[in-house]
């Protein structure tokens, strides 16, 4: 459908879904949140949990909280565009959300690991863009995970060795970044969003608009 006034054209387009990953400290939820504050199309992904809430947690608002009966329903039912299992607790992402806010031309963001990106990108094929940022060095993504948790060598020793771990994938991603910088960070996230919205496969109006301008040529 093509919607016009005296300034703007505006498209229908299929939504696509945005995916973020990052080691530990390198920055990923500060960006997601600057994100979603910047861009009202975009809405994060409300992931499936067998855990019990924490307090201040609420259902639907931070995650859907379920027993493992129906946690294994909808992994059983390709319910879920990924899943993982934490210390004996299931997350997962759900997946007829997701693909509502698709059909409607709205985005949804996914604050997942390597694993989970990779889950999601072999269900939903070129819906998906993935992101991956990188700290701009390891001895700055030391020094956070020193700075922001007050926790004995070791225990950031085992997380630099994670983080090492994770960075190992980042040839599998669309885009990375560095993010030595936190607002030219996310104004380069920003960039990458707004010209994937633009990919001609997702601008599902494209083709009416064309075969209406050029009846009149």
């Amino acid at each position: 459908m093509v919607q016009k006034d005296s300034e703007t054209i505006e498209l229908d387009r299929r939504g696509l879904m945005f995916i973020i990953s990052s080691p530990s400290g390198a920055g990923k939820s500060t960006l997601s949140r600057m994100l979603l504050e910047s861009e009202p199309e975009l809405t994060m992904s409300v992931s499936v949990t067998t855990r019990p809430p924490r307090p201040g947690e609420v259902d639907g608002e931070h995650y859907h909280f379920v027993s493992h009966e129906e946690f294994q329903k909808l992994r059983d039912n390709n319910g879920l565009l990924e899943w993982a299992e934490v210390f004996g607790n299931f997350y997962g992402s759900p997946r007829e959300p997701v693909e509502k806010a698709l059909a409607e031309g709205r985005d949804v963001l996914f604050d997942v690991d390597w694993q989970g990106a990779q889950q999601i990108s072999e269900k939903m094929g070129e819906d998906v863009v993935k992101v991956f940022i990188l700290p701009p060095g390891a001895d700055v993504l030391h020094e956070r995970l020193k700075r922001r948790a007050q926790d004995p060598e070791e225990v950031i020793a085992r997380r630099m060795a994670e983080a090492a771990s994770e960075i190992s994938h980042w040839p599998e991603y669309d885009y990375v970044i560095i993010n030595d910088d936190l607002e030219r960070a996310a104004e380069e996230i920003r960039a990458i969003l707004r010209a994937e919205r633009l990919k001609r496969h997702r601008r599902t109006g494209l083709h009416d608009f064309v075969r209406e301008m050029t009846a009149g040529l």
